[in-house]
């Protein structure tokens, strides 16, 4: 039930920002025209379009999904939808590391402590990180200053900041991102540090190489989609 057929022959922007088939506006299901955020933006989003063939899925265009967000659920409260992705600095992926064994220990340190020092530096806060999956608090000011960070940015930041953060289970790795901190294949690394470890363990089967893989594609569109924005 999520495809319909595609019936127009072009897709593109027109001279006011706005995403076209055949001179026709696209819109989100709630009908807002799909505008540019920049030129780049609205290309993406095109291509999107573009390279449909026959059926139309739009959970395979997740360019225009994340448009979609950021126009019809995010720029109606931001204020609100920002508060729950800075609730993710409550208990983020580089404050928990293992217990063992030494080179896991170590390649989190390697992995993990590098972002936690930007953060540092960039927001002027303090972490506090624990061995173990036990809960530790992280200081008032600290969780302040993540969500004033948060706070700042637009609908369409919002919108694709929000994969990378669920994806990559760490507010901070997300925000490097954005802020083009680092990298996306670093910081892609060092959220899947540990289940590199497991995988070189024990082995990946196919199922769970086929989640990570869509998890992936889902990681790049977010990529994609912020780097289109600046």
């Amino acid at each position: 039930g999520g495809a319909v057929r595609a019936v127009w022959k072009q897709a593109a922007r027109d001279g006011g920002g706005v995403v076209a088939l055949d001179g026709g506006p696209v819109g989100t299901p709630g009908r807002v025209p799909v505008t540019r955020r920049t030129d780049a933006r609205a290309e993406a989003v095109a291509d999107g379009w573009g390279a449909v063939e026959g059926r139309i899925d739009r959970r395979g265009m997740p360019l225009t999904g994340l448009a979609n967000a950021a126009i019809d659920r995010i720029a109606p409260d931001p204020a609100t939808f920002a508060a729950g992705l800075a609730a993710y600095g409550e208990s983020g992926l580089l404050y928990y590391r293992a217990e063992s064994p030494d080179p896991l220990i170590a390649r989190q340190i390697a992995a993990w402590d590098p972002w936690l020092d930007w953060a540092r530096t960039r927001y002027d806060v303090h972490f506090e990180t624990t061995a173990g999956i036990l809960h530790r608090a992280q200081p008032s000011a600290t969780l302040a200053r993540l969500a004033e960070a948060v706070r700042a940015l637009d609908p369409f930041h919002l919108a694709g900041l929000s994969p990378v953060v669920t994806i990559t289970g760490s507010l901070l790795l997300a925000l490097a991102l954005a802020e083009r901190a680092g990298d996306p294949d670093t910081l892609w690394t060092a959220a899947n540090v540990d289940e590199d470890w497991q995988a070189e363990l024990w082995g990946q089967d196919a199922l769970a190489g086929q989640a990570l893989a869509n998890k992936r594609r889902e990681y790049d569109a977010a990529v994609t989609f912020l780097t289109a924005l600046d």
